[in-house]
């Protein structure tokens, strides 16, 4: 290759690696799903779905049972828009299931946001704004001061609008372009985000980490999340959320090292019948991204199973 010299890495090493993820060989604890197809896989096609497509589709994955859905970007077009007003005034999401919406850290697109949640029975706003060293100094021209008040002005307005519009309202923020953040800037940023928010264990927030480009090998992102995941503050009370894309063909296994490094959190797995799984293993057969979920099912049988032969 020519002028191989010209191309630099992309991504940060966290300013310290412990590696304690390596150390496991197995994910301990099953992890909560959250579907992106209507909003992330929607707008990977080249013609975007209706708004009877996706309340097709909604449809099906609530009877799949995912709890979690990521429903789309009400301010980015009308379809969007009209999509969730009819989730809500057609009382089509179950009470045990909970929708999430994207907006940036933008004031307009925030408040547009809210009037298509009005009303709902339980919604998380997922806000994000780019905080990598590129879109820093080509595209806003902004220092990571300047970048890190705007995530924090929109996690302000966030909680202003919540307490303002009918419904019961949860928060995510998103570091958007992680991958070309400085690991310990990514915290930073996202650490004066929850201090907007001051999550509790009645309410707790979502901080999600999106290899939106994979620009590195999978154990260089699970090493990132362990960082993360070490020095959030409220720890306790924040669900650590991983979203990796394919590019290099190694989502799963960014997902799968990534959440060995994270603790994550088991909850209602017996209430889903999980233990009446055989585990024949045909869902990975049928879909390779599936090998997470047919090793989280196994593993949460023997915690469950363990906890039953102690009482």
């Amino acid at each position: 290759m020519k002028n191989v010299n010209k191309y630099e890495r992309q991504y940060f090493m966290p300013p310290v690696c412990e590696y304690d993820w390596a150390k496991k060989d197995h994910i301990e604890k099953a992890p909560v799903w959250c579907s992106v197809d209507l909003r992330d896989g929607n707008q990977a096609l080249i013609e975007p779905m209706s708004l009877d497509e996706k309340l097709e589709f909604f449809q099906m994955l609530v009877d799949i049972g995912f709890k979690e859905i990521e429903v789309g970007f009400p301010a980015a077009s009308e379809t969007e828009f009209i999509f969730m007003r009819t989730l809500i005034e057609r009382d089509m999401i179950p009470d045990d299931v909970t929708v999430q919406v994207l907006t940036q850290a933008r004031e307009h697109i925030i408040k547009k946001t809210f009037e298509a949640v009005k009303g709902a029975p339980h919604a998380v706003i997922h806000l994000y704004n780019s905080t990598s060293v590129a879109q820093r100094e080509q595209v806003f021209k902004k220092s990571k001061e300047q970048i890190k008040q705007l995530a924090v002005d929109g996690a302000e307005l966030l909680k202003k609008l919540a307490d303002e519009t009918e419904g019961d309202f949860s928060f995510e923020y998103s570091p958007e372009s992680f991958h070309g953040t400085e690991v310990d800037y990514a915290v930073e940023v996202c650490n004066a985000v929850l201090d907007v928010w001051q999550p509790s264990a009645q309410n707790k927030a979502i901080i999600n980490i999106p290899a939106t480009v994979e620009t590195a090998m999978p154990h260089v992102f699970a090493t990132q999340i362990e960082y993360v995941s070490k020095n959030l503050k409220y720890r306790d009370n924040v669900v650590l959320s991983l979203h990796p894309h394919n590019d290099r063909g190694c989502g799963v296994s960014d997902a799968e090292l990534a959440k060995m490094a994270d603790h994550g959190v088991a909850d209602e797995f017996e209430k889903w019948h999980g233990l009446e799984c055989i585990e024949c293993g045909s869902c990975s057969f049928a879909c390779p991204a599936k090998r997470q979920l047919a090793q989280s099912i196994k593993t949460m049988k023997k915690q469950v199973l363990a906890a039953k032969r102690k009482k």
